[in-house]
């Protein structure tokens, strides 16, 4: 009977005993924190607001448009669509432009032609990398190599290729051009370019970026492409 007894009672301080080993390891585990320091958050907080304040102007870009069809009467309303559609056909790439704006030279290295190093087509992310970092600034509009970059545009390899909306780009050197709202949009890119790493990454592929100083009239051109209308149609005056 006590061995029955003590038997049951070593049993019920194993569970006691794992119990309190399970909860002290439980708390003594520290609870994962974030280990980046204050400028990295705020490097964050910033980017989060940047992206909160170009919602809010594309927001209001809509609710003034909407506004401006509801005041207007049908005839100015087909004008003011007009407007819009040839807004968004210049956002699409479809339109050439005019504009301030910067010319860089993508080039194969100094010490890639000193040793005799072949250059092939450029890496497609590192253009892609390149694109993203112009694409902190707003308003702008490129052409790479002759073709015209925008909202619909794609970088791809294709057949060991790097292409832009799905044409091949050629072997360096060749330009890209940018075109800013303003001259001192252009200057501010240019200066940000200037001291951007992205170079750091084009000189590890055997490439350099020779920016020009932004000048008043760099002229890009629409994309070759056309989009046509397969859904929508017109209805009848009266409809």
């Amino acid at each position: 009977m006590k061995q029955s007894i003590s038997y049951k009672f070593t049993i019920v301080l194993l569970i006691i005993g794992f119990m309190v080993a399970v909860q002290y390891n439980s708390m003594k585990q520290p609870e994962i924190r974030d280990t980046r320091d204050i400028w990295a958050i705020r490097q964050e907080l910033a980017e989060e607001k940047k992206l909160h304040s170009e919602l809010l102007s594309e927001i209001r870009e809509l609710d003034r448009t909407l506004s401006t069809y509801q005041s207007m009467n049908e005839q100015n309303t087909g004008k003011a669509l007009s407007e819009t559609v040839d807004k968004l056909r210049q956002r699409a790439g479809i339109t050439d432009r005019t504009g301030p704006g910067i010319v860089i030279d993508v080039k194969p290295s100094p010490e890639s032609i000193a040793y005799g190093i072949p250059i092939t087509s450029i890496a497609p992310d590192l253009l892609t990398r390149f694109v993203n970092e112009v694409n902190r600034f707003k308003g702008i509009d490129m052409e790479i190599d002759g073709k015209r970059y925008s909202i619909l545009s794609s970088i791809r390899e294709i057949n060991g290729w790097t292409t832009v909306n799905g044409l091949n780009v050629s072997t360096p050197p060749f330009k890209i051009k940018i075109v800013s709202s303003t001259i001192s949009e252009s200057e501010k890119l240019y200066n940000y370019l200037l001291a951007s790493s992205i170079h750091d990454d084009f000189y590890l592929d055997n490439l350099i970026l020779d920016i020009s100083k932004p000048v008043k009239d760099v002229v890009i051109h629409g994309m070759a492409e056309k989009y046509e209308n397969l859904y929508l149609e017109e209805l009848p005056k009266g409809e």
